[in-house]
């Protein structure tokens, strides 16, 4: 049997540390590179980071949306983003956040999951909001084809707390209440059971900068799955908080920075992103 998801990115941190590099091509950055808010700058951007980024951090995110604002020669250069960071050994989670229902759904699961699809990742973001059952078949299909997925549960942006953080109080709550932030991780934590491994395929986002606890999200109900983390860099969380932030859990987090990276400038990125790299490793190491 290969290996799963949760194994190759188990074996990614432990080789390369925390550290995911975004690859984030906003129009302000493709300026600041000197390069044209067009798919070309784009796939020009991405191709940069990918060979910036190989061999210094075992992961890289492709926000989908900066290159879907270009239509179908943004995709094709993100095809070719992905791709190039694949064959460079870099996992690659696509940022797409979809969730929908039915054949929808299965959908987006064949575009982003299916081996041999032209936007084939090793992971795709996820939102749970049309209900946990609506995620199942899609993340059925990535374990069956050795892929991986990470579902929005307690996001960095404080708008979402009032969602996030609600009491679930219908009769599948666990205990005398539950959020539901922790109603998502017991939901898609399901798809694990039976994984090899310590580090489960299917995974959760939970941001660096949310009090953990106020969304029912303590180290027992994120065990075993991985945890994408937006909001260190830029955003305020820094690498030395890694271990005070997850705690027992601070091994399955995957430390996404984009703009703290990338800021830079294709000069700097590739000693930006092994200074970045080497902090996050320190923190969990010393």
């Amino acid at each position: 049997m290969s290996e799963t998801f949760g194994q190759r990115l188990a074996a990614a941190l432990e080789t390369h540390g925390a550290l995911c590099v975004g690859i984030d091509p906003h129009a302000a950055l493709l300026s600041a590179w000197g390069l044209d808010a067009t798919a070309d700058g784009a796939r020009e951007f991405g191709l940069r980071v990918v060979d910036a980024a190989a061999g210094r951090v075992g992961v890289v995110k492709p926000q989908v949306a900066f290159y879907e604002r270009y239509g179908s020669r943004g995709f094709a250069a993100l095809e070719d983003v992905m791709a190039a960071a694949r064959a460079a050994g870099l996992l690659v989670v696509a940022d797409a956040k979809r969730g929908d229902i039915g054949t929808t759904m299965e959908g987006y699961a064949h575009a982003w999951l299916e081996p041999g699809s032209p936007l084939e990742a090793d992971a795709v973001t996820l939102t749970p909001y049309l209900g946990a059952d609506s995620l199942r078949e899609t993340l059925g299909l990535a374990v069956r084809h050795g892929k991986g997925a990470f579902v929005l549960t307690a996001t960095s942006n404080p708008e979402a707390r009032a969602v996030q953080s609600a009491i679930v109080d219908d009769a599948l709550a666990v205990g005398d209440h539950e959020h539901v932030a922790a109603r998502v991780a017991h939901d898609v934590n399901q798809a694990n059971i039976g994984a090899p491994g310590a580090l489960g395929p299917v995974g959760v986002v939970v941001g660096a900068t949310v009090d953990r606890a106020a969304f029912g999200l303590g180290d027992v109900a994120l065990a075993g799955m991985p945890i994408l983390a937006p909001g260190f860099g830029a955003q305020g969380a820094d690498p030395a908080d890694l271990r005070r932030l997850f705690g027992y859990v601070a091994k399955a987090v995957v430390a996404n920075e984009s703009r703290s990276v990338l800021a830079v400038g294709p000069a700097r990125l590739a000693d930006r992103i092994e200074a970045r790299a080497d902090l996050y490793r320190e923190a969990l190491h010393g």
